[in-house]
């Protein structure tokens, strides 16, 4: 099979060298794409010194799934894309091997790896990577709902892969969503018939040590997205008692050796579920007010800022 990774990138050049230094060590054979949204700080350079192909947009033309359906369609002749996000980085050569073994089942159309916390992570954030990103693999397709709800088309381009024939099957990336583009396509995957997978073998780091005001912005969003795409909460349930497992796992994994940190995490989820609460309900807000508690601000200035909820 031919394989293609593509990576996003902006003004992140320590940790494209990080990713380029994981992928170099990589046993499987594959192409590197690097699309980067003209950043000024060397990491264009760092990529255009490196084995990748490399294409450069404005950042204003940046669109979390516009732009990787552009990378997609300009290289079609991979079988497999593998898609990953410049501050993220694999841990052992045979991430990628362990990753796309799970193709070798003709009715899988994508697959998501673990991803651990980077090395200095705090509590919380290893927590989030704990309960999100577990060992143990799972296949998934439509029989999996009545257990896992909306998990079953959970899925993250810091670390996944796609098969082409199930990625134009589903229709591609969408440029219309403000963020998740890749669990829009896994549940169309779904919906299509195909399986998704989730491996708990092929493993990288990647995780945020997030603000409580980063947090209020990037659940704004998720609330927009599931406001907008409510034929995912039609087809898969809704986010709320994923929400509340979350809560419980937490507090549970803090413990009472982190008891300080309880007020903490309790209020940051409150903080998460009031900023998604209000993403619903986007609609009753002025564009200028959701620009200002997003966190993908340039969505805003776009075409789609103005498009109905579903």
């Amino acid at each position: 099979m031919k394989i293609a990774c593509i990576i996003p990138t902006y003004n992140g050049k320590n940790e494209l060298c990080r990713l380029l230094s994981s992928l170099s060590k990589q046993a499987l054979k594959f192409d590197i794409f690097i699309v980067d949204s003209s950043s000024v700080d060397g990491t264009l350079e760092v990529a255009q010194s490196s084995d990748a192909h490399v294409v450069t947009i404005s950042s204003s033309n940046f669109n979390h799934g516009g732009t990787r359906q552009m990378m997609v369609e300009q290289n079609p002749e991979y079988d497999i894309y593998i898609f990953m996000t410049q501050d993220a980085y694999l841990t052992s050569a045979d991430s990628f091997s362990r990753l796309i073994k799970y193709f070798d089942d003709s009715s899988v159309g994508a697959v998501c790896g673990r991803q651990l916390p980077h090395l200095d992570a705090d509590h919380l954030s290893r927590h989030a990577r704990k309960f999100n990103y577990p060992e143990e693999s799972i296949i998934k397709d439509l029989d999996s709902i009545p257990l896992l709800g909306i998990k079953s088309a959970f899925m993250s381009n810091s670390f996944a892969a796609y098969r082409k024939s199930a990625f134009l099957d589903a229709g591609g990336f969408p440029d219309h969503v403000i963020l998740s583009e890749d669990m829009y396509l896994a549940a169309k995957m779904l919906l299509q018939g195909w399986k998704v997978a989730y491996s708990g073998e092929a493993v990288c780091r990647h995780s945020h040590n997030y603000s409580i005001t980063e947090e209020f912005r990037r659940y704004f969003d998720i609330g927009v997205f599931h406001a907008r795409e409510n034929w995912i909460r039609d087809q898969f349930g809704g986010a709320g008692s994923e929400g509340m497992r979350f809560i419980k796992s937490e507090l549970q994994f803090l413990g009472l050796r982190f008891l300080y940190l309880w007020p903490a995490a309790l209020s940051r989820n409150f903080v998460k579920l009031l900023a998604y609460k209000i993403g619903q309900n986007e609609g009753r807000l002025p564009v200028w007010l959701k620009k200002r508690f997003s966190m993908h601000k340039a969505y805003w200035d776009g075409p789609f800022s103005q498009l109905p909820s579903s």
